[in-house]
């Protein structure tokens, strides 16, 4: 990814939108039950913000715009031991990515630990407001160990 620098600033590409899924009381996700998914959307910072620097950001947010920015945070996730795959099509087609994921994962000697700190997170490259929905990509990324 490059950057620019204008007056003495970099001017950096703004990395895709991502989203961290679970369900209450779920062991791992499922798909039956999408009505039962709660979320979280994140956008990666680089690494030179702090949050110090984040904190401003949301004070000017907030002053500029006149609204309620409080819900933002400054979010860290070690997300640690991952099997992920490029899902291309449609959101609704995903658990059959997810499948081969874990049969990838499995016949590799790991298992699947989605827990509370651990979730169901997808990277979505594609703007769903413009794709085709067969032409959507998203990296679907689950946790795992070692069995």
């Amino acid at each position: 990814m490059g950057d620019r620098r204008i007056d003495g600033y970099f001017d950096y590409v703004v990395p895709p939108l991502e989203g961290f899924w679970w369900q209450d009381g779920a062991a791992g996700i499922d798909y039956a039950h999408k009505e039962a998914f709660r979320w979280i959307s994140v956008i990666r910072l680089p690494d030179f913000v702090t949050a110090d620097d984040f904190e401003w950001a949301v004070e000017e947010a907030e002053r500029k715009k006149k609204a309620d920015f409080s819900k933002a945070e400054f979010l860290t996730v070690h997300e640690g031991l991952c099997v992920q795959c490029m899902h291309i099509g449609p959101y609704d087609e995903e658990p059959a990515t997810v499948s081969m994921m874990h049969a990838f994962m499995e016949e590799q000697g790991y298992a699947l630990d989605i827990t509370a700190q651990r979730l169901h997170h997808e990277i979505y490259l594609s703007d769903a407001r413009k794709t085709a929905p067969e032409k959507l990509k998203t990296v679907i990324r689950h946790p795992i160990k070692k069995i």
